[in-house]
C-alpha cells in the first residue's frame, strides 16, 4: 500500500474472486490433403458445409482426407485444420511462370509489392482449381463494352475521396468468375463482385476502411491475390499512386488463370503441418486425428506434438491392408503393426481396430475410411453430453456414425487379442449398431493411465489448474499465497468429484513441501493427489440356482 504524506482517504481494490477456469477439451486437429484453401496455416472449421466451402469437395485423391475431417465434424464442431500439399503445387496465374503462394505470410513476404511478373492477379491458393478462375476489371474507359457491365448498378467514375483531393477517374469494377464451374458447379458463375473500388493507394470509404482495389482484393476476395497493376494507356496518374490533382490512366483487363498444379503431400509435408500444433501456448487442441497417414506421420505426431504438449491425445487406426481382404489374419496383423511397426507405448495415443465403409454423397460411391476420426469424435461428443472423464465407449456413448459396414468386425476371440494389446475394437452388433467397444490408451504397462477417461481427466485437471496457477507467479511464497492457491483448487476438485470424475482428492501446499530451500530457490510446490474414477470394462453376473426349500439367508444372498 502506498504511503500517504498528509491526511486523506486512499481507496484500493484487491481481487480475491479468482477461480480455476474452464478449459477446452473438444478441439480436434488434423493435417490433410485438400484441393483448395491456405497451406500450412491452421483454420478453424465448425461444420462439413464450411469444410466444403473453404477446402473444396472430395475427389478420388483427397477422399480419405476429406472424410476424416468431415467424420470428426459429425460429432464435434471445432476442428483445427491444416491443408498440406506437395512441393510441386502451384497457384494459377494470369501469365508468366506459375508460383507457389501457400498462405498470407508467404504473399506478404514475397509478392505483396508486385514482384512475381505473373500479370495482375493470381489464384489465392495452390492447386488446379485455380485454373477455373477468370478475373475481369473495367474503369470508365472500358465499361461501355464490358461483358460484365450488367452485374453493376452504374458506371465507375470518380470517388468522393479522389474528388476531395482534386483527382478524377479513379473508380473501377472487378468480377471474379468461375469460368469452368469448378467452385460453383455452373460454368460462368460470377463468384465475387467489387464495386466502385479505387486506383488510388490512399483511397478511403466513408467509414475509414481502405477502398484501394489492391487492398480490397487481398482482404475480401476468397479466390485471388493482387499481383501487379495492368498496363495503362493515356496520360495521368499511375495506378497505385496516392490521390492527387488530375485523372488516373485508363486500363481494363480480363485474365483467365492457368498453370495451377495439384500435388499430393509427402509424409514430410504432413509432418510439417502437424508441427504447427506443437506449441500449446499458441494453439489450443486436444484430439489429434491421423486419418490414413503412413506410420512415419503417426509416430511424428506422437513424438513431436503429443509428447511435447502433454495435453492432447493422438488417435490412430491400423493400415487398410490389415483389415481389407485379410480374413482370419486381421487381429494378428493389427497387433504386429501396433507392437512392431508403430512401436509406441504412451497414454497420449489411442488406437482403434480398423476402417469402415461409408457413402460419399459428393461422388456417389462407397469409400473406405479409417475410424480414428470417429473415435476422436466420440470423445468430443462425450465432452458435450457428459464430461471428458467419461469413457467414450460402449452402447451409451460409443455409437459410430455414417457406417454402412465395417471392413473388419472382430469376434470375441479377436477382441481379447486386440484389447490386451491396447487396441480398442470397433464392433458391429446386429440390431444394435456399430460401437466402439474399448477405452484403452496405448500405454503398455498396467496403470490407471491405460484408460482414455483417466488420461483425459488428468489433461483437463492439469490444464485448468496450471492456468490458474500462473497467477501465483511473482507473488510471495508465504502462508497467505499457499492458502489462496488451495482455496482456488479445492472447490474445483470438489466440483469434478460431484460430476463423478474422481473418487477423492487431497491438496498439499504448506510448509511440508514448501520448505526453506524451496522458497530460497524461488519455487512454489503443490502436491495434488487424485483418485480417478474407473470405467467398467468387465461385468460378472453370477446366477445361482437353489432348491425351493432353501432359505436365501442360508446361502448368503
Amino acid at each position: 500500500m502506498a504511503f500517504q504524506l498528509s491526511p486523506g482517504v486512499l481507496v484500493t481494490e484487491k481481487d480475491l474472486t479468482n477461480v480455476v477456469p474452464a478449459v477446452s477439451s473438444s478441439a480436434g486437429g488434423y493435417v490433410g490433403y485438400f484441393l483448395w484453401g491456405p497451406v500450412n496455416e491452421i483454420q478453424t472449421v465448425s461444420s462439413e458445409n464450411q469444410l466444403v466451402r473453404e477446402f473444396g469437395k472430395p475427389t478420388s485423391t483427397t477422399t480419405v482426407h476429406f472424410h476424416t475431417a468431415a467424420n470428426f465434424l459429425g460429432y464435434g464442431n471445432n476442428l483445427q485444420l491444416v491443408r498440406a500439399v506437395g512441393t510441386a503445387a502451384k497457384n494459377a496465374v494470369s501469365s508468366g511462370t506459375a508460383i507457389a503462394i501457400n498462405n498470407q505470410d508467404v504473399y506478404d513476404a514475397s509478392y505483396a509489392a508486385g514482384e512475381a511478373s505473373v500479370g495482375p492477379v493470381a489464384a489465392k491458393y495452390p492447386g488446379a482449381a485455380g485454373n477455373s478462375l477468370l478475373v475481369s476489371a473495367a474503369d470508365a474507359s472500358a465499361f461501355g463494352a464490358w461483358t460484365y457491365k450488367e452485374q453493376f448498378d452504374g458506371t465507375p467514375g470518380t470517388s468522393d475521396y479522389a474528388t476531395s483531393k482534386g483527382g478524377s477517374d479513379d473508380e473501377l469494377h472487378i468480377v471474379v468468375v468461375d469460368e469452368d464451374g469448378v467452385f460453383s458447379g455452373i460454368a460462368g458463375t460470377v463468384l465475387e463482385k467489387f464495386s466502385f473500388v479505387s486506383k488510388a493507394s490512399d483511397a478511403k470509404n466513408s467509414d475509414g476502411s481502405s477502398n484501394y482495389y489492391k487492398n480490397v482484393l487481398n482482404t475480401q476476395s476468397k479466390y485471388v491475390w493482387w499481383m501487379d497493376h495492368p498496363s495503362t494507356t493515356g496520360s495521368g496518374l499511375e495506378w497505385g499512386s496516392a490521390a492527387a490533382s488530375g485523372g488516373y490512366k485508363d486500363a481494363g483487363f480480363t485474365a483467365s488463370l492457368t498453370l495451377g498444379v495439384d500435388a499430393a503431400p509427402a509424409s514430410s509435408d504432413l509432418q510439417t503441418g502437424y508441427d504447427l500444433f506443437a506449441n500449446k501456448e499458441l494453439v489450443d487442441v486436444s484430439l489429434l486425428l491421423t486419418g490414413g497417414h503412413a506410420v512415419a506421420v503417426a509416430q511424428h505426431v506422437i513424438d513431436n506434438v503429443a509428447l511435447d504438449r502433454l495435453d492432447c491425445v493422438v488417435f490412430l487406426s491400423p493400415p487398410l491392408a490389415a483389415v481389407q481382404n485379410n480374413a482370419g489374419d486381421e487381429a494378428d496383423d493389427i497387433v504386429t503393426y501396433r507392437s512392431s511397426t508403430l512401436n509406441r507405448s504412451t497414454s497420449y495415443a489411442v488406437m482403434d481396430s480398423g476402417w469402415k465403409v461409408q457413402y460419399d454423397k459428393y461422388n456417389d460411391t462407397y469409400i473406405n475410411i479409417p475410424l480414428n476420426a470417429d473415435t476422436a469424435g466420440l470423445c468430443a461428443r462425450t465432452d458435450q453430453t457428459n464430461d471428458p472423464w467419461w469413457s467414450p465407449a460402449g452402447f451409451n456413448r460409443g455409437a459410430i456414425k455414417n457406417c454402412v459396414k465395417l471392413l473388419y468386425s472382430p469376434n470375441q476371440t479377436d477382441r481379447d487379442t486386440l484389447y490386451k494389446n491396447g487396441i480398442n475394437p470397433v464392433v458391429s452388433f446386429p440390431g444394435q449398431g456399430v460401437v466402439l467397444y474399448g477405452d484403452k490408451t496405448l500405454l503398455a504397462k498396467p496403470s490407471a493411465f491405460d484408460r482414455i477417461n483417466v488420461r483425459r481427466l488428468f489433461i483437463v485437471l492439469e490444464k485448468a489448474i496450471s492456468t490458474a496457477a500462473k497467477f501465483q507467479l511473482f507473488e510471495f511464497n508465504d502462508v497467505f499465497t499457499r492458502a489462496q492457491f488451495k482455496s482456488l483448487v479445492e472447490p474445483f476438485l470438489r466440483d469434478v468429484r460431484g460430476r463423478r470424475g474422481i473418487y477423492d482428492f487431497r491438496v498439499v501446499c504448506d510448509e511440508s513441501n514448501n520448505t526453506g530451500e524451496v522458497i530460497d530457490r524461488n519455487e512454489f510446490v503443490a502436491d495434488i493427489y487424485i483418485k480417478p474414477a474407473k470405467s467398467i470394462n468387465f461385468i460378472y453376473l453370477n446366477f445361482i440356482a437353489t432348491r425351493t426349500s432353501v432359505s436365501f439367508e442360508e446361502v448368503g444372498a
